[in-house]
């Protein structure tokens, strides 16, 4: 079965004429798995992403997470621990060995200045220590500095592009951020804010 598996709301579906493929769009708080011919898009500032797929099932997905932990009763992908989780048992559900898997992590820019704490970091240095902890090859990363980053995956051959996007796009990516945390942090949400 060649479905694509969403965990909340279905992402944007789209040809993207600067790859030349089919295309979606993976919004915050959300997962993908599939083993189509199709690239999984994504724009990161402080959140992460992690790609893990099995090479030899040409099985893979991609999460983005913006808090590292959090509401151990809620269990979106919202969370690291939670999104790293189901997208891991997605994986594994549909055929792939956990001996097999390999990991990309992308992301975790401090594009929201002014915390102590910044989340960025805190995001990079939790999916780097739970690879590490589930023994997944992490064989490719992007993680920290102060840009926003897109991301393109494809989860047939585990190839990713990865375009750090200049200042321009630096405000937009954290206005949207703070506002989405904002939200977070008055109520539970399910499904996910687009960056775009």
């Amino acid at each position: 079965m060649n479905a694509v598996v969403h965990a909340t709301l279905p992402a944007g579906q789209y040809y993207d004429s600067a790859l030349q493929t089919a295309a979606i769009k993976l919004l915050p708080a959300d997962y993908i798995v599939t083993s189509q011919p199709v690239a999984i898009v994504t724009l990161l500032g402080s959140c992460v992403a992690a790609c893990v797929y099995d090479p030899a099932l040409q099985l893979g997905g991609m999460n983005h997470f913006m808090l590292p932990d959090g509401d151990t009763r809620d269990v979106s992908a919202r969370y690291g621990m939670h999104a790293m989780e189901l997208l891991i048992n997605e994986l594994l559900k549909r055929g792939a060995r956990r001996s097999r898997l390999q990991a990309k992590t992308f992301g975790g820019g401090n594009v929201l200045r002014g915390f102590q704490d910044p989340i960025g970091t805190r995001n990079a240095e939790f999916v780097l220590e739970y690879l590490q902890a589930e023994r997944i090859p992490l064989i490719a990363q992007d993680l920290g500095d102060i840009f926003p980053r897109k991301v393109c995956f494809f989860a047939q051959s585990g190839r990713t592009l990865v375009k750090r996007l200049p200042a321009t796009r630096e405000r937009e990516v954290a206005d949207v951020e703070r506002a989405y945390q904002s939200r977070l942090s008055r109520a539970p949400a399910s499904g996910g804010v687009e960056l775009f």
